[in-house]
């Protein structure tokens, strides 16, 4: 019993071993198709592309380029020219007739257009000299635009000159005050050489002095004393002055300065008075 099991274990292990290798090896060969199918369209869209532009091809689209662009040309040159014409008659009016007007058309136009002249000769004549006048009054505008265009023209120029003019002066005055500025500034620092020279000069010749050793401690007792004195009384007590408290020779000496001053002032007057006299 227990080898037939094994038998069967066995068997069945080999038989999915076995479908699992069918299984990827159909994966593999799906796998080779796709990247083949792949591979054949890249090459077939390389070989189209190649393909595409033959030279005949090539030829004829040089031929519709160099048509187009002849097109293009001759357009461009019937806009140029239609522009030019309507120009030309925004400044110099449009085309009258003048047949007949000039007299080196010869004999033949003159025996053709005769009947013309027979018919109608005066109207022709004033015709041309109405067309005449015209033409005159417009070249006698176009002279007198001409004239004051000249005019402005001229007038701008001198203004133009005495603003450069001006501009000119303004720069050489402003030259001229900068190298004013540069001098002062260059004799300010020739100065403060100098001066710094001379001082260095002083310092040179004077030997410093040699300073006395203070001791500490002096200072030390001038600040106690200070302190003692601000704490004395009898310094801070004040002092009563009466007239009963005087004694005989203080009022003596009072009474001899009362009287030398009295004596002075005598003596001042009596000079008044002689001077005076």
């Amino acid at each position: 019993m227990r080898r037939d099991e094994r038998t069967r274990v066995e068997e069945a292990r080999i038989r999915a071993e076995e479908e699992r290798k069918r299984k990827q090896s159909e994966i593999d060969r799906k796998k080779a198709e796709v990247r083949k199918r792949l591979e054949e369209a890249s090459k077939a869209k390389q070989k189209a592309k190649k393909g595409f532009m033959t030279p005949e091809r090539k030829k004829k689209l040089r031929l519709l380029l160099r048509k187009k662009a002849a097109e293009e040309l001759k357009k461009e040159q019937e806009r140029k020219a239609a522009e030019r014409r309507r120009i030309i008659e925004e400044r110099c009016g449009h085309a009258k007739k003048l047949d007949g007007a000039n007299e080196g058309n010869g004999k033949e136009k003159i025996l053709s257009h005769r009947w013309r002249i027979r018919t109608a000769g005066d109207d022709i004549t004033s015709e041309l000299q109405t067309i005449l006048k015209q033409y005159h009054a417009r070249i006698a505008a176009l002279e007198s635009d001409k004239y004051d265009l000249e005019y402005v023209c001229k007038r701008k120029d001198h203004q133009l000159r005495d603003i450069c003019k001006e501009y000119y002066d303004r720069i050489l005055k402003c030259e001229a005050h900068k190298w004013d500025l540069e001098w002062e500034v260059r004799k300010r620092e020739f100065e403060i050489n100098e001066l710094n020279m001379q001082v260095n000069d002083l310092r040179g010749k004077f030997l410093k002095p040699t300073l006395k050793k203070v001791s500490k401690y002096e200072n030390k007792f001038a600040k106690l004393q200070k302190k003692a004195a601000e704490f004395n009384f009898r310094n801070q007590l004040k002092q009563v002055k009466k007239k009963e408290f005087l004694m005989e020779e203080e009022e003596k000496e009072r009474k001899t300065k009362e009287e030398f001053q009295l004596k002075k002032r005598e003596d001042k007057g009596k000079e008044v008075e002689a001077t005076e006299e």
